[in-house]
């Protein structure tokens, strides 16, 4: 017989909920003075030209309370993303941040604070974690705190990926818990490998929670002049509008903050080659540079053999289909091998397990050998803590005794989601020098920033995200390259013409270059007095042997994005050497500092503080709410509770209200079909997503939204096409079929579709917006195009010409002119790619400085 467990009396439980601090009060516990937390939106507004995103996020926090608060949010950024500026809005009030040396800035923010002013401050913790906190917010206020951030996307086989972070997932902590107070107001204690745990742990949601916080996100994609194609949202529900010549792409309402945001896309251009682009700093000489160097055409056969160590995470946040994505990544890679390769199979969690048989040693690849790991693949199941330290360490010292005429590599599958990352770097220091490393992270909210550091310890890895099982297979396609011979190997850069500023160039260790998958290298030249344009020399072994070399004007842009993008990659190198234990660290972290302050681009050792000299708050006295986050997508629910380690959840003293600024809702629009691309942005408006996020009333949590492949739009009079893979129709409608037909030597442009009244009067009036480009800035465009004519009648190289043409559109489109105003130069382009020079001259004309009527072009 079973007795049912006593009750707590009410006494019992009042002498509980008495003993809870009000002051540290966070999501979880019996009580909350304070109401309910405070983050009430978070806004994610991209815009995206060529490979070049700019973003902006937005988040507005709520006071519902009765006192003033400190609300402190822990949450995730693109790793390789550089934040540039800073800014919070409270009561009317606009302050913009400052960047400091972090522990000044610190300062400035506990000095505002404690003399009762408002203040925000924005720390990084790791790469792609940050910490924000917002001081002395009144009862009733709603702060709005905004970053910015810049940085070039990633490409792989001509796709590009945009990849937005949402939610910073519970992490392993090792180490035995240290004593005094903790450094943070997270639920992880801090360790003696993890001294900052508790900076890193927000509490997590209780599963079922209703949407607390709303979230829109808008990305605006402009191809400049490059036909687009394939756009698809991985992850999240997603409508497309176009107008314009540009697209507009924003998620579902009710989305949650549990995932990545992940936006994929094509770019198609046949004349696509390595190419540098470079931006003046200042009054100075010197010149920010982004390289790209395009993997060229050639064979990758090459006899030596391959050491391959394959580390497998079954810890258990790998539950789920993470563990059966990793497996089958792991035994496809496994049977690619060939039979002159060597292999060992690790996989780990509190312990390292070995192929029974194999053992942990380097062993052939014969067919018998590999289809034992196989076999044992297949039972590796989820279970456990995940201690990284001793299966790296085995993994590198198993390459370390391998052959010196082999190449190396070891491939590491896991979902990254341990907060030791620094220990786990020192710990490998310089051990898989020369050796590849191929990171593999499984995740829908995957630790993006700890996977790139890892590829970059043996100077020539690459990390590959997968967010999903559907595709494991397409990034196994990418895999088997990575893990075979590269198509150019110990790359150099020579810059004649300029020099090359010593220790600018990043990654300060050249990457390999693979097939399908360019190279991006950042510098810092300072132009010789009265020299020419430099020429950027590209040099490295091809698999067989022999050397490659390729020489490439560096083209100087208007591209203000260049010097942060270049500020980034050299302050994450830098970082990573750091991490790494190779230097001194004392001067390294002077060097990143220096850089930091330099290009005001925030990095760990710096932060961005905004202070408002208005006291608000006399005597300073305020309580501290830690803002909770969503459990991430894809966990298995018991995993997710034990990282989290959930508590239950408090009774609020009071509602939480919607923030005063937001704008009435306005009538819901009828729900768009499955997939269905919205006609205008009249369609996602403000009030389509206030009504759509307010909480349910039986608290379950909408389901997560499949992959999502966005079908193309026809025109308005046609019915949408069904089979979005083969309709000849584009995000761009009219202006993509057009450049698409300009490059395959149509002569007859095909009309934009036609636009409803309504619509038309809207899109008239964002052409106009949209070509508000400074006069100044469109007579310099102007005599370019006149000098662009006239190198061509004088018979210069028309692909000179038409990488200048290039230039010059990717600038226009900077300047903000809109794309219908640059319709003709990106015609005249293709005009260049397809050898019609009179065509292009005839397109030209009509824009340059010199033509007799004034009344086209960029002078209408």
């Amino acid at each position: 017989m079973t007795a049912p467990l006593p009750l707590l009396t009410e006494a019992e439980v009042r002498s509980i909920v008495d003993g809870v601090d009000p002051e540290r009060c966070s999501f979880g516990e019996l009580r909350c003075a304070q109401g309910l937390l405070p983050l009430a939106a978070v806004d994610v507004k991209a815009r995206i030209l060529g490979t070049f995103a700019h973003t902006t996020l937005t988040q507005t926090f709520v006071n519902n309370s009765g006192t003033a608060i400190e609300a402190t949010y822990i949450f995730p950024l693109p790793d390789r993303a550089a934040a540039t500026k800073f800014s919070m809005e409270v009561a009317g009030r606009r302050v913009d941040g400052v960047l400091q040396e972090r522990g000044q800035a610190r300062q400035t923010y506990d000095r505002a604070v404690a003399a009762g002013k408002r203040a925000s401050i924005a720390e990084e913790e790791r790469p792609g974690t940050f910490s924000l906190r917002v001081g002395n917010l009144m009862p009733g206020e709603a702060a709005t705190i905004t970053l910015e951030l810049t940085g070039p996307l990633p490409v792989v086989d001509g796709e590009c990926t945009y990849r937005f972070p949402l939610v910073v997932a519970p992490r392993y902590i090792p180490g035995r818990a240290l004593s005094g107070e903790q450094v943070g107001d997270g639920t992880a204690v801090d360790t003696d490998a993890v001294p900052d745990a508790s900076r890193i742990s927000p509490p997590v949601w209780l599963r079922g929670f209703p949407n607390p916080v709303r979230l829109g996100i808008e990305v605006t994609l402009d191809p400049a002049g490059l036909p687009l194609s394939k756009v698809r949202s991985a992850l999240h529900t997603a409508w497309a509008d176009e107008s314009q010549g540009l697209l507009r792409v924003k998620v579902g309402a009710g989305e949650r903050l549990d995932r990545d945001f992940i936006l994929r896309f094509c770019l198609a251009d046949d004349a696509l080659r390595s190419v540098a682009r470079g931006t003046k700093l200042g009054d100075t000489r010197d010149d920010a540079f982004l390289l790209t160097v395009l993997p060229p055409s050639l064979s990758t056969t090459s006899t030596r053999a391959r050491e391959v160590v394959f580390l497998l995470d079954r810890s258990g946040s790998m539950g789920g289909w993470k563990m059966v994505a990793a497996r089958r990544a792991v035994a496809r890679m496994i049977d690619s091998l060939r039979a002159r390769d060597r292999f060992c199979v690790l996989a780990f969690d509190n312990a390292v397990d070995v192929v029974p048989d194999l053992g942990n040693k380097l062993v052939e690849a014969t067919d018998r050998n590999r289809y034992r790991a196989v076999e044992w693949l297949a039972k590796v199941d989820a279970r456990g803590g995940t201690e990284m330290a001793q299966p790296l360490a085995q993994g590198a010292d198993l390459l370390g005794q391998g052959y010196l005429d082999s190449d190396r590599v070891l491939v590491f599958v896991t979902d990254g989601q341990v907060g030791n990352e620094a220990q786990l770097l020192k710990l490998l220091g310089n051990r898989l020098r020369g050796a590849r490393v191929f990171a593999l992270g499984i995740d829908q909210a995957v630790n993006a920033g700890f996977m790139n550091q890892l590829a970059a310890l043996g100077g020539a890895g690459e990390a590959e995200l997968v967010e999903s099982e559907d595709r494991v297979d397409e990034a196994l396609a990418r895999c088997h390259r990575r893990i075979d011979t590269p198509v150019l190997s110990e790359l150099s850069v020579v810059v004649d013409g300029a020099t090359l500023v010593p220790d600018t160039l990043a990654p300060q260790r050249l990457p390999d270059v693979f097939a399908g998958v360019p190279a991006i290298v950042a510098g810092r030249v300072r132009r010789h007095r009265g020299g020419g344009k430099p020429t950027v020399t590209i040099r490295g072994r091809r698999a067989d042997g022999t050397w490659h070399e390729e020489r490439v004007p560096l083209e100087t842009t208007a591209n203000a994005s260049l010097l942060p993008a270049w500020a980034r990659l050299h302050i994450r190198d830098l970082e990573d050497r750091f991490d790494g234990n190779r230097e001194n660290k004392a001067a390294l972290e002077k060097k990143i500092v220096a850089a930091s302050l330099e290009a005001g681009v925030l990095c760990r050792f710096t932060a961005f503080v905004a202070v408002d000299h208005e006291v608000v708050n006399e005597g300073g006295r305020m309580a501290r709410v830690t803002q909770a986050v969503e459990s991430p997508a894809g966990w298995p629910g018991a995993v997710r509770e034990e990282m989290a380690r959930a508590v239950p959840m408090r009774a609020a003293a009071a509602p939480m209200a919607r923030a005063a600024a937001r704008p009435a809702a306005a009538p819901a629009p009828a729900p768009l079909k499955s997939y269905e691309v919205a006609d205008s942005d009249d369609d996602l408006s403000a009030g389509s997503y206030d009504d759509a996020c307010e909480e349910p009333t039986d608290g379950a949590i909408a389901p997560a939204a499949p992959p999502v492949s966005m079908s193309m739009p026809a025109p308005r009079a046609a019915p949408p096409p069904s089979n979005s893979s083969s309709s000849p129709e584009g995000f761009l409608g009219g202006l993509a079929r057009r450049v698409q037909s300009a490059v395959g030597g149509s002569p007859r442009s095909e009309p934009s579709p036609a636009l409803p009244k309504g619509d038309a009067a809207k899109a008239k009036k964002e052409s106009s917006s949209t070509s508000a480009a400074p006069s100044s800035s469109l007579q310099a465009f102007a005599e370019r195009i006149d000098a662009l004519i006239a190198r061509l009648e004088q018979g210069e190289s028309v692909d000179d010409v038409a990488d200048d043409l290039r230039l010059l559109v990717e600038e226009a489109a900077l300047a903000g002119v809109a794309p219908a105003v640059r319709k003709p130069l990106v015609d005249a382009l293709a005009a260049l790619q397809a050898s019609e020079v009179a065509k292009a001259i005839a397109l030209l004309r009509p824009h340059g400085k010199s033509a007799a009527s004034r009344t086209g072009g960029f002078w209408r």
